[in-house]
């Protein structure tokens, strides 16, 4: 009668730390994605800073300025719910995100014939800030692939493979890149030069 009970205790144990490891888990995917949501936003709050600063040096380049601007307005209309999301979701986000740092790559581009704005300590300091800020999304990406990659591996493992099932937890998608991307280069803004 004692073996039996403690068999059983140690079943019930098992299923609350598996069940609790998957839900920790679980809230590190979320929180992951977070910080790639927070870094994206700070990205676009320091883009119409950028335009305001171009503008005045280069406002005959309306069409590269206008490009960036829309480009920002199509990566910022996009909000994920990451614990509902499909890869055709992920995969739209990255593009809409990446069209971004193409367009910023242009507005560099164009930043490049304006000595007087290459010397200017606002696009300076915007462009250290953009830098910056690309890193860091960079390395959300990084700490969000990899929490997804231990959160799926946990739940294809057996036996929390069956905790799983029974309460509903799926596999979660990576944020990739395409593969051969143009974007996935980074966005170069170095004005030194």
């Amino acid at each position: 009668m004692t073996t039996a009970f403690i068999i059983v205790g140690v079943i019930i144990l098992f299923l609350i730390v598996s069940y609790n490891r998957l839900v920790k888990y679980s809230v590190r995917v979320r929180e992951a994605w977070a910080d790639i949501d927070v870094q994206l936003k700070r990205r676009a709050d320091l883009i119409p800073n950028l335009i305001e600063t171009v503008k005045g040096y280069a406002s005959h380049e309306q069409d590269t300025l206008k490009e960036v601007l829309e480009a920002r307005s199509k990566a910022t209309s996009m909000n994920i719910d990451i614990s509902k999301a499909k890869p055709e979701d992920l995969r739209a986000f990255a593009e809409a995100q990446n069209g971004l740092s193409g367009a910023l790559g242009k507005l560099f581009a164009v930043a490049e014939n304006y000595p007087n704005l290459k010397a200017n300590e606002n696009f300076l300091e915007l462009q250290r800030e953009l830098s910056d800020t690309e890193n860091k999304i960079q390395a959300a990406r990084r700490f969000y692939n990899g929490v997804v990659r231990d959160f799926n591996t946990m739940i294809m493992s057996f036996p929390t493979n069956l905790i799983a099932k029974s309460f509903g937890f799926s596999k979660r998608d990576f944020f990739e890149l395409e593969e051969n991307a143009k974007e996935r280069e980074a966005v170069k803004v170095d004005f030194s030069s």
